[in-house]
């Protein structure tokens, strides 16, 4: 009986780390080399990112190119840096030349400008140096940026035969064959085909017969948020990329949009955690400082603004009515919290292409919603001050209060995430200290006008 083989879990430990210091330090090559080999490239990535930039570049400098080229597109982005940083311009081109055009291009992007071009100066392969050179020439952010030059092109007036022939040759650039894409003489995209059409198909039969024309693209130009909602909407592996003629230019496949989708929700999470810059918990305090200060001052103002305007009804409100003071914690709390909760649910649903339909119909419902619950938390207070007090009218005004509040709240958190979207702002903004400190502010005024109007005062 054949034993199972046990499929265990990478697992970075204090003494594999040690162990690999160790023979670094009594340079055992040998050794060393035995066992990265036994690790995937993304956990020998993990490993480096744990040594000492001496090491990590000793190890990077002792494995042959077809495995540290993978290595270093996993490693830390501070960690490639500094990597790159102590290998010649000659070493860091042979790491290139072993990977696919897109993530070449991402590793030349990162290094200062004079060195890019010195590094593209020393690739050897002239075609491969001049696709990494088109790539680089992409705006940020766009399909053409994203694309990667590799895939499997045939024509529409080969036969199957000679297609089979032809696809041998150019499938050893390519990792992965998702699709076949099918094109006529002017380099324009017609059709795809799958491997499995090519299989079942006649040898003599014509590539334009078997071809499907239904062929999801995108522009070079568009951007790769959009891109991603197109292949996750079509739960496509890969999509072609053609310019404004059609003209076929490359393929973005899942790798490189689950790498953007992870990316997005990193930065909409800070901005809803009130950091206005992509940073991490390893960044200098200087950096972290920068990123968080300006929303925490927006904190500060708002909190001013709160104390001026409790400062302005004091003098207003009788002596027996100064409880109501001892309340506006609770209401304030209560406007960020339910207005966090609609934004985030809006954003959420503009992220996913979910949110459709007028702005006044997504009010309305918000609207409703905050009134449900806002009635239901406010029989609760009612009946918590009405037993407290034993005051009706005092326990009837900040529960009206708190209905209003909740429902401005949740019409102000629904409102604005859907006005920066319109106006080309990232939504998540709102989600933020934003949202937070507007309805603490306007909670707190909504609350001692509603309850100077019901007591009278």
């Amino acid at each position: 009986m054949i034993e199972e083989k046990e499929n265990i879990q990478f697992e970075l430990t204090d003494e594999l780390i040690e162990k690999v210091e160790l023979l670094v330090t009594n340079n055992n090559d040998k050794e060393l080399k035995t066992l990265l080999n036994e690790y995937h490239y993304a956990d020998v990535a993990e490993i480096l990112d744990e040594l000492s930039l001496d090491d990590s570049v000793y190890v990077i400098k002792l494995l042959d190119s077809e495995t540290t080229s993978d290595i270093i597109t996993e490693l830390d982005e501070d960690i490639r840096e500094k990597v790159l940083k102590n290998l010649s311009a000659k070493e860091i081109a042979e790491e290139v030349e072993e990977l696919d055009t897109d993530d070449a291009a991402d590793i030349i992007a990162e290094l200062p400008e004079e060195r890019q071009a010195e590094v593209i100066s020393k690739i050897e392969d002239e075609e491969h140096r001049e696709e990494i050179t088109e790539l680089l020439a992409y705006e940020d952010d766009t399909a053409g940026s994203l694309m990667a030059k590799e895939l499997v092109k045939v024509y529409e007036t080969w036969t199957v035969a000679g297609c089979l022939r032809r696809i041998r040759g150019q499938a050893k650039d390519v990792t992965r064959v998702h699709s076949i894409y099918v094109v006529d003489k002017e380099e324009k995209l017609i059709g795809r085909l799958s491997l499995k059409d090519l299989i079942v198909a006649k040898s003599e039969q014509k590539i334009a017969d078997i071809a499907k024309e239904n062929v999801d693209f995108v522009s070079v130009t568009d951007d790769v948020e959009d891109v991603a909602k197109v292949m996750a909407k079509y739960d496509l592996e890969a999509i072609p990329v053609v310019d404004s003629k059609q003209t076929l230019l490359g393929r973005i496949t899942i790798d490189d949009i689950v790498d953007v989708l992870k990316e997005e929700a990193d930065k909409d999470y800070q901005l809803a955690a009130g950091i206005t810059q992509d940073v991490e918990a390893d960044d200098s305090i200087l950096e972290l400082t920068r990123a968080r200060l300006p929303w925490l001052f927006l904190g500060l103002i708002g909190g001013i603004g709160a104390f001026i305007i409790m400062e302005g009804f004091e003098g207003s409100l009788p002596k027996e009515f100064s409880i109501l003071f001892l309340f506006t914690p609770l209401i304030a709390a209560m406007a960020g919290n339910v207005g966090v909760q609609s934004s985030a649910i809006i954003v959420q649903g503009l992220a996913n292409d979910d949110v459709k339909g007028s702005i006044n119909n997504r009010l309305i419902k918000e609207m409703l919603l905050a009134a449900l619950n806002g009635l239901i938390l406010s029989v609760f207070l009612f009946l918590f001050v009405f037993a407290w007090e034993q005051n009706f009218k005092l326990a009837l005004a900040i529960s009206v209060s708190l209905v209003a509040v909740i429902i401005i709240a949740g019409l102000i958190g629904t409102f604005i995430p859907l006005f920066l979207d319109k106006r080309g702002i990232d939504p998540a903004i709102a989600t933020g200290p934003f949202i937070t400190t507007s309805n603490d502010i306007f909670g707190i005024v909504i609350y001692l006008l509603i309850a100077k109007l019901i007591l009278g005062i």
